[in-house]
């Protein structure tokens, strides 16, 4: 099938290229101007350059495909610059939404986030609203909810958590916060992710385009969950290093956060903390039986792609 990608350059949007290659799809993918040399197989794929604010090069991407899949995000917004939560992860969406039903183009994959809810930061919010207008459309859709992904990013510019905190955090000669809410530190990192690896990801989505008990649904995505004081020393001890942690009372990261987040060398913004501090977990072993697939599990094995990062 010809898949109209958007994000194919992108972290999730790099290896779902791959997995739609090996599946004999022929993807078609929006790419910026010089961005072509971050596809992996670029001479394998069909190519339009242009972006989301280029509403023609959009419509000629999506005119002759047979599935669109979305996969645009931020992991932070810088306004001032003009990348938005909103433009990224709702506009994109209801126009690759609207483009699609005008075409005739049955099938549409969103990849969402887990969390994603009305009354929560920008991030969810946005991520929620795009999943709403979707299931409301005329389309076959299928929605897929990650957890933390975690994965070998494969180059420069695809931020990725595992390296991201490696770089901003773990290589300080420092201590590693271990976050928590109020000022006593009864609860420090006992708040919890599920990672899933980015390849079962996108397997998931791949495998969902020809499957009919994937339509008109939605999967949440994860793995065992790791509460954050065990999570973070497992990614330390994949590239070789013992890492402490000392408990860090959120409401003083927020505060410096709040004044700091709209430059990107400051590694987070009171939107992630509070995310952070919500937990982000699912039991998605349902589901991974029903896509057939293995789980890839987090340890030290599968976390060593950090030692070259």
């Amino acid at each position: 099938m010809k898949v109209a990608l958007f994000g194919g350059t992108g972290f999730v949007g790099s290896y779902i290229t791959d997995e739609l290659l090996e599946h004999k799809h022929k993807p078609k993918l929006l790419v910026r101007e010089n961005s072509t040399k971050k596809l992996l197989e670029a001479d394998k794929c069909d190519i339009i350059e242009g972006d989301l604010s280029n509403h023609e090069a959009v419509k000629k991407l999506i005119k002759s495909a047979d599935v669109v899949i979305y996969s645009i995000g931020l992991v932070r917004e810088f306004p001032h610059r003009g990348i938005t939560f909103q433009e990224t992860q709702f506009e994109g969406v209801k126009q690759t939404v609207d483009l699609a039903s005008e075409f005739n183009i049955k099938r549409y994959i969103l990849i969402s986030a887990n969390g994603a809810k009305l009354d929560g930061t920008k991030y969810q919010s946005t991520k929620y609203l795009a999943e709403e207008y979707l299931k409301h459309s005329k389309l076959e859709w299928t929605i897929f909810r990650p957890s933390l992904c975690f994965g070998d990013p494969r180059g420069d510019g695809r931020p990725e958590f595992c390296t991201q905190l490696k770089k901003d955090m773990l290589s300080l000669p420092i201590p590693s916060p271990s976050f928590h809410e109020g000022l006593l530190p009864l609860n420090a990192g006992k708040f919890a992710l599920s990672p899933i690896h980015i390849k079962n990801v996108a397997e998931f989505v791949v495998k969902s385009i020809t499957m009919d008990t994937a339509k008109n649904k939605t999967f949440n995505l994860g793995g065992e969950a790791y509460h954050w004081k065990d999570l973070v020393p497992t990614m330390a001890a994949a590239y070789g290093k013992k890492k402490w942690m000392v408990p860090a009372p959120a409401i003083a990261v927020k505060a410096m956060a709040f004044f700091l987040q709209r430059f990107s060398w400051f590694p987070i913004t009171v939107d992630q903390l509070t995310m952070l501090l919500e937990s982000n977990v699912c039991d998605s072993k349902d589901h991974f039986d029903l896509f057939e697939i293995e789980q890839i599990p987090y340890n030290t094995d599968t976390l060593s792609y950090l030692k070259n990062y």
